[in-house]
């Protein structure tokens, strides 16, 4: 029924319906025109997003191994952005100083 008093006819449309329209897996809670759709959880889903680490996440309490290697004969680090680089990336040295072909360039 309208507001008004009068039977719409036209609506007859149960929550299921609209579901598969839309393409969406939903059970109904409930019967008849007030029944309300409930999304269905997926389980795996959320155990996966459980493993996922987000930007700004407190990692204080975690613990990493970093092997540090001794300067390779053929690498130089630039002087201005000081990136370890191959020795064919350098553009050009002053004072003894070598600077990358990103930064000169």
């Amino acid at each position: 029924m309208t507001l008004d008093g009068r039977t719409n006819h036209g609506a007859t449309h149960t929550a299921h319906d609209r579901a598969g329209r839309h393409g969406e897996r939903a059970h109904t809670e409930g019967t008849g025109p007030t029944a309300v759709l409930a999304p269905v959880i997926d389980e795996d889903e959320l155990e996966a997003a459980d493993s996922f680490d987000l930007p700004g996440a407190d990692l204080s309490s975690e613990e990493i191994s970093v092997q540090i290697l001794a300067a390779q004969a053929d690498e130089f680090t630039c002087a201005s952005c000081f990136l370890v680089r191959h020795r064919s990336q350098i553009a050009h040295e002053r004072g003894g100083l070598l600077y990358c072909v990103d930064c000169e360039g």
